[in-house]
């Protein structure tokens, strides 16, 4: 692997957001399915469902096979999202889908507190500079970056 001087090794050139940014998950049981990590983004992102957030989970209802054997996972939820959200308006699908995002590379956190993986997520997805209207609605929430 070339390395730049200065730059820490494994981090991503050029790509925020991304998993190659992210250290690898310790494996604890078996890992999770592209609906058990949507579904626990809504959880996070929409609690009580007055954002609509459930939206996200009828196209992927049976999606039993597990994150680690999707080619491109990322793509898979950004389609997702897609589906949902096109235009990028609604803050609390793009955060349900950043906390998805992030599941699907930190299985192992998949039960931490809902105000950590927001704000977890918000730094992994957007390099800690969300757009203003997400950043709003993190702050409504009561998270912090």
């Amino acid at each position: 692997m070339s390395r730049t001087p200065g730059r820490p090794v494994g981090l991503a050139r050029g790509r925020t957001g991304s998993a190659l940014a992210m250290r690898k998950a310790e494996a604890h049981g078996p890992p999770p399915t592209l609906f058990e990590v949507v579904h626990r983004g809504v959880e996070v992102a929409d609690p009580s469902g007055q954002f609509g957030v459930a939206d996200l989970l009828p196209p992927i209802e049976d999606a039993d096979e597990p994150v680690t054997g999707h080619d491109d996972i990322e793509q898979d939820l950004a389609e997702l999202k897609g589906r949902v959200d096109p235009q990028d308006e609604d803050p609390a699908v793009m955060m349900a889908i950043a906390v998805a995002t992030y599941l699907a590379f930190r299985r192992d956190e998949i039960d931490e507190d809902p105000h950590d993986l927001l704000r977890l997520a918000a730094r992994a997805e957007y390099d800690g500079q969300p757009p203003e209207h997400v950043r709003a609605w993190l702050e409504d929430q009561g998270v912090q970056l």
